[in-house]
């Protein structure tokens, strides 16, 4: 983990069966391979009730997102599994909270990139990913997809789109492809590189 002071990408994600976990530590990869900290972080599960039924830190996997993660990150790559074409609500309800920093302008102009997984081939990844997207421009990110100079996008038999990372699980569950791996790391080179490009000028 990032001491606060380091500079650092954060790659955020909701995973209920693990496809999008590995997607994230593939990802997380791609960053590290640029020269920059990733930041691993997830989000607990929406409550159908009132109470808080999650506890405060997970047993297993990467702990949950702050919203100082979020400010202070110097790029973004977010990921959820498609729920009807759309993002998965517990990482909706983190951005809902995300007021403060839209106000504060923390986000703006730092690149964003993002990644999904599906149970079906046309399960909505591409819908997923540009629901993911909308937030993101409303806080001034920089959106950056994967170009098709990268040779396993016009490939690919399983997942990975122009406009992020994806998986389709289809028999395979939490098992990448080689192309979904290469496109996985591929995006996060690409968004390490540029928040070290982007990187605000000290004051």
């Amino acid at each position: 983990m990032a001491p606060d002071s380091e500079a650092y990408v954060l790659v955020l994600y909701y995973s209920r069966t693990g496809a999008t976990a590995r997607m994230a530590t593939e990802l997380a990869r791609g960053v590290e391979s640029s020269g920059i900290t990733a930041r691993l972080r997830t989000v607990p599960s929406v409550s159908p009730d009132t109470e808080a039924s999650q506890p405060q830190v997970p047993s297993e996997g990467a702990p949950y997102c702050t919203l100082d993660d979020l400010r202070n990150c110097s790029g973004l790559l977010m990921g959820s599994p498609t729920r009807f074409g759309n993002m998965a609500s517990p990482l909706r309800y983190l951005l809902d909270q995300t007021s403060d920093l839209w106000l504060e302008g923390s986000l703006t102009g730092k690149p964003a990139g993002l990644f999904t997984a599906t149970g079906s081939l046309h399960g909505g990844q591409e819908t997923t990913l540009t629901s993911m997207m909308l937030p993101l421009l409303h806080h001034g990110m920089l959106i950056t997809g994967i170009p098709y100079s990268e040779a396993a996008l016009m490939r690919t038999q399983t997942g990975g789109t122009p406009y992020g990372a994806s998986h389709w699980a289809k028999g395979h569950g939490n098992q990448l492809s080689d192309d979904e791996i290469n496109l996985c790391r591929a995006l996060g080179t690409r968004v390490g590189q540029l928040a070290q490009t982007l990187k605000p000028a000290p004051k």
